[in-house]
């Protein structure tokens, strides 16, 4: 993945340069500050990689994959809010430093910032780029409020929380490839093909970090370990466990004990098989993705770094 590592250390250089000191002080500095808590910077990396790979100009692609990026984490702003997170990659989170009012309005610019740097493509594909962002926006917001309503509902299906982590996260990995696609000129079948690989991995990359959030290291994830256990959140171990273990019902809305729930609820995910049931559901998204992949007409070493990276993402620990 040498070249995804040097378009990664791209972009951590381009939002070094970006310049967000500006008044009210209050406004902008919660901006600075969840950019440079680092993240992976995968989706603008992607973003590169899919200029690269259809042979487009990367250069072109740096500002439209910055919009990506600062999209990622407008929305990871007001989730934490959402969620009462206290922690973000290891740090607190924007509205425990700050409060929830300038954690609430500090995204919503940064979400205008995206726009503004998306819109700086060449203008025979600005309208397509366009509609492809917005659409993306609006889905990654109805794949918010459907894992909201799983909050308050007992009977969430599989295929339910599947297609909410296709809008609340899938999405943004396919529309980071596709617009890599566009300023590359690629073709439609192309263009198409590049995105089904963004949904699929991204929604085995979602399901691992629902595991990871249950089974990693606090240390290492930069999140608080057991946090969807103690939350009650619908993820597909959750799914799987409420239909394969009587036990599980008894923990919903115990918050007392936190560890001992979270210990709990684990061991039942293992002894029901709800943790092998994910990873082999995750794999399933990977083969998936690989055959989208390979169903590109352009072959060049870009798709051989693309098919590394979608495996690091499902062999990951953090």
């Amino acid at each position: 993945m040498k070249k995804i590592q040097e378009y990664t250390q791209l972009i951590e250089e381009s939002l070094t340069a970006q310049n967000f000191n500006h008044q009210p002080s209050e406004l902008y500095e919660p901006i600075s500050y969840i950019l440079s808590l680092g993240g992976k910077r995968l989706r603008p990396a992607l973003c590169l990689a899919a200029t690269d790979l259809f042979g487009g100009e990367v250069k072109k692609a740096i500002k439209p994959a910055l919009a990506i990026e600062i999209f990622h984490n407008f929305s990871l702003v007001h989730d934490d809010i959402m969620d009462a997170a206290p922690l973000r990659r290891g740090m607190a989170t924007v509205h425990k430093k700050w409060d929830d009012n300038i954690a609430i309005l500090s995204g919503d610019a940064m979400l205008v910032k995206a726009y503004q740097y998306v819109a700086q493509v060449s203008p025979e594909i600005l309208p397509r780029v366009l509609e492809l962002f917005s659409q993306t926006a609006i889905e990654v917001c109805e794949g918010q409020q459907y894992d909201l309503n799983f909050e308050s509902l007992d009977d969430v299906k599989e295929e339910d929380y599947l297609k909410m982590i296709k809008l609340k996260t899938s999405v943004l990995l396919g529309c980071a490839l596709k617009l890599g696609a566009f300023i590359a000129n690629a073709s439609e079948e192309d263009a198409q093909a590049i995105y089904d690989f963004g949904l699929n991995i991204g929604i085995a990359f979602q399901i691992q970090d629902d595991i990871l959030d249950a089974f990693g290291e606090s240390d290492k994830f930069g999140k608080l370990s057991g946090g969807d256990i103690l939350n009650d959140k619908k993820t597909i171990l959750m799914i799987y466990a409420q239909s394969h273990s009587h036990e599980i019902g008894k923990w919903f809305g115990d918050k007392k004990e936190a560890e001992e729930k979270i210990e709990a609820v684990k061991k039942l995910f293992v002894e029901c098989g709800a943790k092998a049931y994910a990873e082999k559901r995750m794999h399933d998204y990977y083969d998936k993705a690989i055959i989208n992949l390979n169903s590109i007409s352009v072959k060049s070493e870009m798709q051989q770094e693309l098919a590394d990276f979608a495996k690091y993402l499902i062999l990951r620990d953090v």
